[in-house]
């Protein structure tokens, strides 16, 4: 075989498509191999530059080869669809990485370490069991509207609610059995929910980096814990800027012949870190307004003129910025005595 420059490898569960090339850019792999045989490929193969497409299992798959000596690089899926030619298959995928991969102004996605990885699987799981325990509460919410019982708002509401469900004779004997097995559901929801948390704080105090996002205003254990396992690299980033159009939090541009067009946000990159975001900056306007607080000026003239869920996207852009600052320079946030809106990195 000829002296391989590069190759995109197009990952699967059993079947895995290689494209390679060589120095001169000619063709000169074409091939697919199942899971046991691309191991032993790259086992034997001298190192060599591969790219793989960004997902769940491609970190795996670069910790595997960088072990063989290779250098792996990853790329997001809507920077190597550019590079597909016509038609959708893994041959026609396997190439676009490969040439994707050579472009000098492409940018990579960091490999994660099996430890950051085993760290999100934490914030994954409390998000499916709060949707779990949502799900759940507006089920049993449902169920005792059917019998004309309504309960107050808010998730602490909702073992009153059980309790007078369980209370109430005049209920059927099987609609109170099964409230009760919804009750024992949701007590086993609250508990699962509370352990993890627990990990979840105790990871956040351990990292010192975390701690330093938790002084922000609008972001707190669980927001600093996100930013800090989602951005294992901020230094990537050349600006706080580039740091929060990755987030989603940027309007999208539109601008044609000298006239510039903003448009909504992007709503580009991880949907939860953009949640908590912008939910942490809706509270910090809340506390601001019930408080009477000085509210920087810059905000106050944006929520004169636009509604308050537009001026908190614009604080979390902010809140997004001071964060991807003391992460790149290991400062802390110092809080500036005055309006709200928001202080500067010390």
């Amino acid at each position: 075989m000829e002296q391989i420059s590069r190759i995109g490898m197009d990952t699967s569960k059993h079947l895995f498509q290689l494209h390679g090339v060589d120095a001169a850019e000619k063709p000169v792999l074409r091939r697919t191999l199942r899971r046991r045989d691309m191991i032993t490929f790259f086992e034997r193969l001298a190192p060599t530059r591969v790219a793989i497409e960004a997902c769940g299992a491609s970190h795996h798959w670069a910790r595997l080869l960088r072990g063989f000596g290779h250098e792996v690089q990853l790329i997001a899926p809507q920077l190597v669809k550019p590079y597909v030619k016509r038609g959708k298959n893994d041959a026609a995928d396997a190439e676009a990485l490969c040439e994707a991969m050579s472009r000098p102004t492409m940018r990579f996605v960091p490999v994660k370490t099996a430890e950051q990885q085993a760290a999100l699987m934490l914030v994954k799981l409390r998000d499916r069991l709060i949707r779990n325990r949502t799900q759940l509460v507006n089920a049993i919410r449902g169920y005792a509207a059917e019998f004309g019982i309504a309960g107050a708002k808010g998730i602490a509401h909702v073992t009153t609610l059980l309790a007078r469900l369980q209370a109430d004779v005049t209920l059927p004997a099987l609609a109170r059995e099964l409230f009760a097995m919804q009750a024992g559901e949701y007590a086993q929801v609250q508990a699962k929910i509370a352990v993890v948390e627990a990990k979840l704080l105790a990871w956040h105090r351990a990292d010192p980096c975390s701690q330093r996002l938790a002084g922000v205003p609008g972001i707190g254990p669980i927001g600093a814990t996100m930013l800090t396992m989602k951005t294992p690299a901020p230094e990537a980033f050349r600006s706080g800027r580039q740091f929060a159009a990755w987030i989603g939090l940027t309007p999208k541009d539109h601008s044609t012949a000298g006239k510039a067009r903003p448009g909504v946000i992007t709503r580009a990159g991880d949907e939860g870190l953009r949640s908590v975001l912008v939910v942490g900056a809706t509270a910090v306007i809340r506390h601001a307004q019930r408080s009477q607080a000085r509210v920087a000026p810059w905000l106050v003239k944006l929520l004169k003129r636009k509604p308050p869920k537009l001026a908190a996207v614009a604080l979390a852009n902010k809140i997004a910025r001071i964060a991807w600052k003391l992460m790149v320079s290991g400062e802390h946030y110092a809080a500036r005595v005055g309006p709200v809106g928001l202080g500067a990195a010390a």
